[in-house]
């Protein structure tokens, strides 16, 4: 996905949250995106919501570092970045973002993390990329593009700021380092 493809998808991403009745309603939404680039896609959607409806939401970045299962081993040491939320989220619909969904672990470190801040009305799940491959019965309710790749490729997502370009690829983890793979 290229540039255009990736600000269409946001686009189509947020028509179908304007559409879901449940996360519009009277009490106001908050977004929360997973560090790093689920935080960009919640500022992103948000942006677009405004722009459709003039309504603003709150929008967060959940640090799970702390939360994954996966920190021991042979990865590389990370560092936590912190969790920005300036809003409460109990009884509150919570949107929870990630780039890519792959095996669960990460939306499941993010539910531990999230209920830590409160209790959420409910909690929906939106993502930039599903690529399958489940170890935990985990789904999104809103998702911008599904691929069917092989377990040994991956999907790298790149977004602005944080990436010097917005672009999505697969390739194959024979070409990432150990502590980078997901």
């Amino acid at each position: 996905m290229a540039a255009d493809d990736i600000a269409q998808t946001v686009r189509q991403i947020s028509q179908q949250i304007l559409t879901a009745g449940e996360l519009m309603a009277a009490a106001p939404l908050a977004l929360v995106g997973i560090r790093r680039r689920g935080e960009i896609l919640a500022q992103r959607i948000a942006a677009a919501i405004y722009h459709e409806t003039g309504r603003k939401l709150d929008v967060g970045a959940l640090d799970i570092t702390m939360y994954r299962d996966d920190v021991v081993g042979n990865r590389s040491i990370i560092i936590p970045m912190g969790t920005e939320m300036n809003f409460r989220i109990d009884d509150r619909p919570v949107l929870l973002l990630d780039d890519v969904l792959h095996t669960g672990r990460s939306v499941r470190a993010a539910l531990d993390a999230l209920v830590d801040f409160g209790r959420p009305r409910f909690i929906r799940l939106a993502v930039l990329v599903d690529r399958g491959g489940r170890e935990y019965p985990i789904s999104a309710d809103f998702v911008g593009r599904r691929l069917e790749i092989p377990d040994a490729s991956r999907v790298r997502v790149s977004l602005k700021p944080i990436d010097s370009d917005d672009a999505v690829s697969v390739e194959s983890t024979a070409s990432t380092s150990v502590g980078d793979s997901r």
